[in-house]
């Protein structure tokens, strides 16, 4: 196979592919997204809600108004046909807008027949008070995440984001015709855009937007995201349970809720126990969740602060760490001209990537504030955006039940590799080693797997030893043990 050149133009955000500043994107006050793997930020309704700017209180009103039209449906007692509960409750992702949870790409699996039957059958039982409560200031989408089994928030922001599409449509049509240039534009008619009531049907519009491999791309105001839950949530809603209670006015109704939840709650129970018991009251007491949401818009300023924050170290990691590594790696012009299988190839990078970690600073892009990155699923990004110049498809394998390896790296149909990476911190991590990729090689049609681990510390480092020597590892070349210490580095280091 002929040589891969080093690109010229590192490309991996929209700044890079659109040829627009990232300043002049901040200054309009979108997110710099990238364009090789969904980031896991989403839109939460509650910074809709809760905003002073007239437009998104709008759009609230909006995604409220279609909840209550859905509402009335539910309500008739008269069983819908599956295609009319597909067409007014089922959505796609929003997929260009390259956020969400899967890691490799931007395409998720949307909001399908099961939500879809799941708030058909519930919205009129949780929603029985829409624009007449008594509790809360207003209505809000994420109720049903806090009773309905099995709605999340990827539910809850695809469901609001497909609401709000129209919005985000004319954002990113205001920015290109300002900013894009006239050959990285084009007119798409999109579908499902605007509902009409008359009709009861989603009707398509036609919008001026960057396009990038035949599709659109979407950008997104900061202040719409958030990273880790929705405002309102059930974890939350189960967390805070005692200051809920408190703040329940009546004395009567507070004494029955707190003597029902200790009637509940086993003898040293554990936090599990104790989950399922906070859960039981609120069944029992439904007003209850009502007090919940009333206390999350009470406090709706500090779910403002925690977003902006969420988004300004999603921009320090994601964009200013990762591209800083990534240009460290770009500096080696041979990690852009591996030959070879796709094994070769990903074991290959793995080295590039631990000798930069390790010899050339590049540890410090797993550092928030002088601590190491807790979620795996950075390290896997982060693993994913080393991979934007070559000839092989890389891919996150889906999940079957087994447990799905990270990556799946191919070059046709007869050449394909697994790779694992892999938090050293892990729990799990002995068990991932023994069992996962070996597993997974029998359901898949790759043959041979690399596990790469990256640690933090001595005891980490030893922990892994330990593990890989048990289970005869240790020395085997597709075991990768990456050193992301910062108590072992050279002062002099090339990375800032």
């Amino acid at each position: 196979m002929p040589a891969e050149s080093a690109p010229e133009i590192i490309r991996l955000y929209f700044s890079d592919f659109f040829e627009v500043s990232e300043a002049v994107i901040n200054k309009y006050g979108a997110f710099n997204i990238s364009l090789l793997s969904d980031l896991p930020l989403f839109i939460d309704p509650f910074l809709l809600f809760n905003s002073k700017k007239s437009e998104y209180q709008a759009l609230h009103i909006e995604v409220i108004a279609y909840l209550r039209f859905l509402k009335d449906k539910s309500s008739t007692n008269q069983a819908l046909e599956p295609g009319l509960i597909r067409a007014l409750y089922a959505f796609p992702e929003v997929s260009q807008n390259w956020f969400g949870f899967t890691l490799v790409g931007n395409r998720g699996s949307g909001l399908g027949a099961k939500f879809a039957n799941t708030l058909h059958q519930n919205l009129h039982r949780i929603f029985d008070d829409f624009g007449k409560e008594s509790v809360t200031k207003g209505s809000h989408l994420e109720k049903l995440c806090l009773i309905a089994p099995g709605v999340g928030k990827d539910n809850i922001s695809d469901f609001t984001t497909n609401l709000i599409k129209e919005y985000l449509l004319e954002y990113t049509e205001s920015f290109t015709k300002q900013f894009i240039k006239e050959d990285l534009r084009k007119e798409f008619s999109v579908p499902r855009v605007h509902f009409n009531y008359e009709t009861e049907t989603w009707e398509p519009r036609t919008f001026l937007l960057p396009y990038l491999n035949s599709d659109f791309v979407l950008l997104t105001p900061k202040d719409l995201l958030a990273k880790e839950d929705t405002w309102i949530s059930r974890h939350d809603m189960l967390s805070d349970f005692d200051m809920v209670c408190e703040s329940v006015p009546n004395a009567q109704i507070r004494a029955q809720i707190n003597n029902y939840f200790r009637k509940v709650l086993p003898k040293n129970a554990t936090p599990g126990q104790k989950r399922s018991a906070r859960a039981d009251a609120y069944r029992k007491f439904p007003n209850l969740i009502d007090t919940y949401i009333r206390y999350k818009e009470d406090n709706g300023q500090a779910a403002v602060s925690t977003s902006s924050a969420n988004v300004k170290v999603s921009e320090q990691l994601y964009l200013e760490q990762f591209r800083g590594l990534v240009g460290l790696l770009a500096e080696s012009t041979a990690f852009y001209r591996l030959q070879g299988a796709t094994y070769r190839e990903a074991l290959e990078r793995a080295h590039f990537l631990k000798d930069v970690i390790e010899n050339k600073g590049g540890h410090k892009v797993f550092y928030l504030n002088g601590k190491p990155i807790e979620r795996e699923s950075d390290v896997h990004i982060l693993y994913r955006l080393t991979w934007f110049a070559t000839p092989s498809d890389v891919s996150r394998e889906v999940n079957d039940g087994r447990g799905p390896a990270d990556f799946k790296i191919s070059r046709g149909s007869a050449d394909k590799s697994l790779v694992e990476f892999k938090l050293a911190s892990n729990p799990h991590l002995e068990r991932n080693l023994a069992h996962q990729t070996e597993t997974y090689e029998k359901a898949s049609d790759a043959s041979q797997s690399i596990k790469v681990i990256v640690y933090f510390t001595k005891a980490e480092l030893d922990r892994v030893l330990a593990i890989v020597e048990r289970l005869g590892l240790a020395g085997k070349e597709n075991i990768v043990l990456i050193d992301a210490r910062d108590d072992n580095k050279p002062s002099g280091s090339k990375a800032s």
